[in-house]
C-alpha cells in the first residue's frame, strides 16, 4: 500500500490498519466477523477472495467467515463471481458497494416514516407528541425525496473522474 509521499506501508502495518477499521465498523454497529471480513475486502490486493483466503488472513475457521459472507452479500456490499476451473466460490467488493448499501438503507427510512405516521394517527393535533412525530415524519419524507438526487449526483461525479 502506498502512503502519501510514495512510502510503502509494511504488510503488518497494513493489516493492523485493517483491524482498526474493522473495530471502528464494529463500534458503528456491524457484527465483528462481518466487519473484519469487510476489512479484508477493502485491503486485499487480490481481485477476488475465497472464504478460505479470508479465514487464513483473519486466522479463523472458514465456517466462521460463512455468516459474514452471507451478511455482506445480503446488503450488496460484495458479490459472488464465477471462477471457471475452481471449486471454491470467489467474492469481491462491489464497485458500487457504497451507493448500493445507502440505497438499501431506504428500507430503514421507510420503516421510520411508517412508524411516525402510525404514531401520529394516535395523537391529537394539540398533543406535543403529535408535533414531534410530525417533525420525524417530515424529516424522513424529506430524506426519501433527497436520496435519488444525491445518488444521481454521486454517479455523475464518479463518471466525470
Amino acid at each position: 500500500m502506498l502512503l502519501p509521499g510514495g512510502d510503502r506501508m509494511g504488510e503488518q502495518e497494513r493489516w493492523q490498519t485493517a483491524e482498526r477499521l474493522a473495530l471502528a465498523l464494529t463500534e458503528g454497529g456491524l457484527q465483528r466477523m462481518s466487519a473484519r471480513t469487510l476489512a479484508v475486502f477493502l485491503f486485499t490486493d487480490a481481485a477476488t477472495v475465497t472464504m478460505g483466503d479470508i479465514a487464513d488472513r483473519l486466522g479463523v475457521s472458514a465456517g466462521s467467515v460463512s455468516g459474514a459472507i452471507k451478511a455482506l452479500l445480503s446488503v450488496s456490499l460484495i458479490e459472488r463471481l464465477p471462477a471457471p476451473g475452481s471449486r471454491r466460490e470467489h467474492y469481491r467488493l462491489r464497485e458500487d458497494a457504497w451507493p448500493t448499501l445507502f440505497s438499501t438503507q431506504n428500507t430503514v427510512v421507510h420503516v421510520m416514516l411508517q412508524a411516525a405516521e402510525t404514531a401520529i394517527a394516535t395523537t391529537a393535533p394539540d398533543d406535543p407528541a403529535h408535533e414531534r412525530l410530525s417533525r420525524m415524519r417530515d424529516f424522513y419524507t424529506f430524506l426519501l425525496g433527497e436520496l435519488p438526487g444525491l445518488l444521481r449526483r454521486w454517479q455523475e461525479q464518479q463518471t466525470s473522474r
